[in-house]
């Protein structure tokens, strides 16, 4: 990747916002860096970080890192630093994507490419999700599998649905129509800041496009119980309107369909193949989590045991927010809180340095 001063002019500036992110950043910049068919630069926005995160940041010849501003009152600590990123861009397109993204090889653009055809202004894609832990594989298919359905595409491509919606681990947007709704700034305090500037984009009559993209894009949210627990505890009842209601639904769907297969098992076995039908309640419920794109191991994990813990984790989101705050990577983020907007503009006069470290 050019130096930062090589490049005068880049087309896309990507923004990688980081906090604690030690475990993923140096595949994500790796996978950037790597990237080629476009002239673009890399700004990670440390957002205090307390581990390795600047460190591995500043290996990387050709990335510019800066530091977070000071959280104002009210504000999301993403949001602030994506406002500080995209400062300090210089791009005819934005590029934000997260930390624990790993990006195929000239999905950059191919990115570009599609939001140019599809006359997109904002261009967002919801990544392959990996999994590694036991919670992972049962929960993520059934989340992902209840977003697909909550969000389709299809819909949400529609201008006329009333359904719109983005996923923040890559949301590529025109510059130009990004400063028009104010950017993240407009939106300080929201917690679930991507579909909020999805909305956005939608109220100012700006084209959103959003799909799978498996073939460009691949994350892995959270690597633990406790990591997956406060972060669908922070976005579940803010993506899922009643999720008290969903919760239920889902408890209900998970002992029907096992109770389907238990006598669809128990006729077979007594020859009494007019109840083997009952397992066609199973199958519609692992067809649903098949939306989530997941393996057919993962899928099975979550049929059997996804829908209680999704179930729980509603519940858990419902809570925490009726009590007014949650919390996220050592932070608590009050409801009701009036973001202090008067400092939006503080991140013009950022320290940020351009890299010499060979990679």
């Amino acid at each position: 990747m050019p130096q930062q001063s090589e490049i005068a002019h880049p087309e896309v500036s990507i923004v990688v916002p980081a906090r604690n992110e030690e475990a993923n950043l140096g595949d994500c910049l790796r996978s950037l860096a790597g990237q080629a068919g476009v002239v673009f630069e890399i700004i990670v926005v440390d957002d205090g970080s307390t581990d390795r995160t600047g460190e591995i940041a500043e290996s990387f010849a050709g990335v510019r890192v800066m530091a977070a501003p000071p959280l104002p009152r009210g504000w999301t600590g993403k949001n602030n630093a994506v406002v500080a990123g995209a400062a300090a861009a210089r791009g005819e397109w934005l590029l934000f994507t997260d930390a624990d993204t790993v990006h195929l090889p000239g999905s950059l653009a191919r990115a570009l490419a599609e939001a140019k055809r599809e006359r997109a202004d904002l261009l967002s894609y919801s990544p392959e999700q990996v999994v590694g832990t036991f919670a992972e594989r049962a929960v993520m298919p059934v989340v992902f599998a209840e977003l697909a359905v909550e969000y389709p595409p299809a819909k949400v491509q529609d201008p006329g649905s009333g359904i719109v919606a983005a996923n923040g681990q890559y949301v590529l947007a025109r510059r130009v129509a990004y400063e028009s709704i104010g950017g993240h700034a407009a939106l300080a305090g929201e917690i679930l800041e991507d579909v909020a500037l999805a909305k956005a984009f939608r109220r100012a009559g700006l084209r959103v496009y959003f799909r799978y993209g498996g073939d460009a894009v691949r994350a892995r949210m959270y690597r633990s119980w406790a990591q997956l627990r406060d972060g669908w505890t922070k976005n579940l009842a803010l993506l899922f309107p009643h999720p008290g209601r969903r919760a239920v639904q889902s408890l209900l769907w998970w002992a029907a369909a096992w109770l389907a297969l238990a006598l669809a098992l128990y006729s077979a076995a007594g020859r009494m193949f007019y109840g083997v039908g009952l397992a066609v309640l199973w199958l519609l419920v692992y067809r649903r989590t098949r939306k989530a794109h997941f393996g057919v191991a993962n899928n099975l994990t979550a049929v059997a045991c996804g829908l209680p813990l999704f179930a729980f984790l509603l519940l858990q989101s419902k809570k925490g927010h009726r009590s007014g705050s949650v919390a996220w990577k050592g932070r608590i983020y009050a409801r009701g809180e009036v973001p202090d907007r008067g400092l939006a503009s503080r991140a013009t006069s950022m320290d940020d340095r351009t890299l010499t470290t060979e990679n």
